[in-house]
């Protein structure tokens, strides 16, 4: 249940983070948003990092093992890593239509992926 957990909220968190670091390079095309400065991006981003936080800080707790969870902290680290790049590719290909998910990525990822299976080997 907590590996479940865990890994639901540091799903949702990367969703979160996800939007608040890249979401607002799409404001633009948003009507109403198009003349905003930077410091209100900025307020906008923080606004969305803020619930990013309520999922992460959950989730590493619930899932470290000095708090009863089943991973380490490095664990927690890679599987976090490996979320995000997941999360960013698939925002990626869907919100920003003009970018591609080439070879050389495919490589990079299945490395992490690798990187994860390391972490976790005994």
């Amino acid at each position: 249940m907590k590996i479940a957990m865990t890994l639901g909220l540091l799903l949702c968190s990367n969703i979160f983070m996800t939007l608040a670091w890249y979401g607002h390079l799409k404001f633009s095309e948003i009507k109403g948003f198009q003349s905003l400065g930077l410091i209100a991006i900025i307020l906008i981003s923080w606004g969305i990092a803020l619930f990013e936080y309520c999922f992460q800080v959950p989730a590493n707790r619930i899932g470290f093992a000095g708090h009863g969870g089943p991973f380490s902290l490095i664990q927690l680290k890679v599987i976090q890593e490996v979320m995000t790049l997941t999360v960013f590719v698939v925002f990626s290909l869907l919100v920003f239509k003009n970018e591609s998910f080439r070879w050389n990525h495919l490589i990079g990822f299945a490395c992490l992926v690798a990187a994860v299976y390391f972490i976790f080997k005994r």
